[in-house]
C-alpha cells in the first residue's frame, strides 16, 4: 500500500518539532490535500492541537502501551483516504525508556519506514548542529533522516553558515529555516501548551502557524520526501478466541449486549479522550452522549460514564456552582450507575479541590480531598497490577499507562480506601495505589489505551449492559 508519510523529530522536548508539525499540517490542509496526522507517545494536547490543524482525529502510536503490530495496522486503517501521512514524534529522536532506547521516536520511524525531518533549535550555535545531525545519522543508519529544518534562527548569516555546514558535512538538505517569531503562535502551560479547547484564538493560531510553513518551509521538498516512502502493508488480523464461559472480568455472567448509553464528559474542563477509545466503546455496541458539567443541570439518563483527564482546576468555581448538576450524578452513582474515570474525572470525584489556596466543592463521591501542587506529582509511563476486585478488570490483570498530574490525594475522610491497582511503575494516588474504588466507579489517575488494554472498551459496555437491565 502507497502512504506517503513524514516524521517529524527533534533532539529534545521543546527544540520546535511541534511548530513545525503544526504548520505543515495547517499548510498542505490549506492546498488542499488530506492530511492523516499522528502523534509519537500518550501527549493528549499535542495530539489535539493536530486535530484542529488536520480537520482529522490524531491517532496515537506508542511502543509502551501497544505492539508493534497494532500501531503499523492502526496507522494503515488510519490513513485510508488521505494524500498524506505526518507524524510528529516526541523528546529527542532516540530517547527511550532506557540507554537502548527503547520505545523511542527512532523505533517508531523504523518500524514505519518513514523518511525523518529533524527541527533543530540552533539557538547560539552553527557548526555544532551538523555535528548532532552527524551523530544522529550514524547511531541508527537503518533510521532515514531525510532532511533538517532550521529553527529559532538568528538573521541571514547565521542561517547561511548553518545550511552550508550541515548539508556539506551531513549530506543532506535543509528543508525549512525558521526565524525567531516575535510572538508567540501557541501559548505554553504544564511543560506543554494550552489545550485549544482552552485556547480564545485557535482559528487564528492555525491560521498563523499555516502562514508560517508557507513562508520558511520548503514545502514542495517535504511533500516530495513524504512520497519517497516505501509501500507498507498491515499485519493481517489474528482471529478471536471463542472462550466457552461467558464471564465478565468480576466474574458476573455476561449478558446478551444490547444498544447501550455511555456517557462521555466533554467540554472545556474534559478534554484528554483518545478517538481509539471512543471507537472502540462504538465498536462494542455503545451509543456515546457528550456531557458538560459546566452546562448541564442535570445528568441525562445514562447506562455508564465514561470521564477523561483535564484540567478541572482551571474552571474549578464554574464546575463547583453547578450543584444541580453535582447532586444529580452523586444520586446516580449512589444508585449504581458505573464510572470509570481516569486523572481530572478522578479529580472531579473527589469530596473538594484545593487550588490556589482556594477550596472548591466537586462530584463527593470518593471521600478524598485533592491538592494541586505547583510540580507534577505524577510524570511519565505507568504499569499497574489489579490487586483488589471492581467493575471492569480481573485481579491479576497488568495494565500499561501513561499519567500526568498536578494533583495528589490530600487527605481522606474514610477510614479504609479501596484501590484496585497496585503501582509497579508511577505515581498514582500515593506511589504505591492507584484506581480507587467506591460504589461501582473506578477512578485512576492513569490514562489506558484501549488498542494497548485487551478488553477495557467490552468491559465497559457489560457494566453499562448489567447496570440498564436492572
Amino acid at each position: 500500500m502507497k502512504i506517503p508519510r513524514i516524521l517529524v523529530a527533534g533532539l529534545r522536548g521543546g527544540s520546535g518539532k511541534t511548530l513545525v508539525s503544526l504548520g505543515l499540517v495547517a499548510a498542505w490542509r490549506k492546498k488542499g490535500y488530506i492530511v492523516a496526522p499522528f502523534k509519537k507517545g500518550p501527549d493528549y494536547i499535542d495530539a489535539a492541537w493536530l486535530s484542529r490543524a488536520a480537520g482529522k482525529d490524531c491517532r496515537h502510536l506508542d511502543l509502551f502501551l501497544m505492539s508493534p503490530r497494532t500501531i503499523v495496522r492502526s496507522f494503515v486503517a488510519a490513513v485510508g483516504g488521505s494524500d498524506v501521512a505526518l507524524i510528529e514524534g516526541n523528546r529527542g529522536l532516540y530517547d527511550g525508556m532506557d540507554a537502548q532506547g527503547t520505545c523511542s521516536t527512532a523505533e517508531v520511524a523504523k518500524l514505519l519506514q518513514s523518511p525523518v525531518v529533524i527541527a533543530v533549535d540552533c539557538t547560539k550555535t552553527t557548526r555544532t548542529v551538523a555535528a548532532t545531525v552527524l551523530g544522529c545519522q550514524r547511531l541508527d543508519p537503518e533510521v532515514r533522516i531525510g532532511g533538517v529544518i532550521l529553527n529559532q534562527t538568528a538573521g541571514p548569516r547565521h542561517e547561511s553558515v548553518l545550511r552550508k555546514a550541515i548539508e556539506t558535512i551531513c549530506g543532506v538538505p535543509i528543508l525549512g529555516a525558521v526565524a525567531r517569531i516575535p510572538r508567540q503562535l501557541l501559548p505554553e502551560r504544564h511543560l506543554g501548551l494550552v489545550p485549544p479547547q482552552e485556547h480564545d484564538r485557535q482559528a487564528d493560531a492555525i491560521e498563523g502557524v499555516a502562514d508560517l510553513a508557507e513562508t520558511h518551509l520548503d514545502l514542495e521538498a517535504l511533500w516530495n520526501l513524504s512520497r519517497q516512502a516505501p509501500d507498507i502493508e498491515a499485519p493481517e488480523i489474528e482471529p478471536p478466541q471463542i472462550e466457552p464461559a461467558e464471564q465478565s472480568p468480576t466474574g458476573q455472567r455476561e449478558l446478551k449486549p444490547r444498544q447501550v448509553r455511555i456517557g462521555v464528559f466533554r467540554d472545556a474542563v474534559f478534554q484528554f479522550y483518545y478517538p481509539e477509545n471512543l471507537e472502540a466503546l462504538t465498536r462494542e455496541g455503545a451509543s456515546l452522549i457528550e456531557i458538560s458539567p459546566l452546562r448541564e443541570t442535570e445528568l441525562p439518563e445514562v447506562d455508564a460514564l465514561y470521564i477523561g483527564g483535564g484540567f478541572p482546576e482551571t474552571l474549578a468555581p464554574a464546575l463547583a456552582r453547578n450543584a444541580r448538576f453535582l447532586d444529580s450524578l452523586r444520586r446516580a452513582i449512589e444508585k449504581g450507575l458505573p464510572v470509570y474515570a481516569e486523572c481530572g474525572g478522578a479529580v472531579f470525584l473527589g469530596k473538594k479541590l484545593i487550588y490556589d489556596q482556594n477550596e472548591y466543592p466537586m462530584a463527593g463521591v470518593l471521600p478524598v480531598v485533592f491538592d494541586f501542587h505547583k510540580k507534577p506529582r505524577g510524570h511519565g509511563y505507568a504499569v499497574l497490577e489489579t490487586v483488589e476486585n471492581n467493575p471492569f478488570f480481573s485481579v491479576g490483570d497488568s495494565l500499561r499507562g501513561h499519567e500526568f498530574h498536578y494533583t495528589c490525594l490530600q487527605s481522606s475522610t474514610a477510614d479504609d480506601l479501596n484501590f484496585a491497582f497496585r503501582v509497579r511503575r508511577g505515581f498514582g494516588f500515593d506511589g504505591q495505589r492507584d484506581g480507587l474504588c467506591r460504589h461501582n466507579v473506578l477512578a485512576s489517575y492513569t490514562h489506558l489505551h484501549a488498542l494497548g488494554t485487551d478488553g477495557w472498551a467490552a468491559s465497559v459496555v457489560q457494566a453499562a449492559v448489567r447496570y440498564g437491565a436492572r
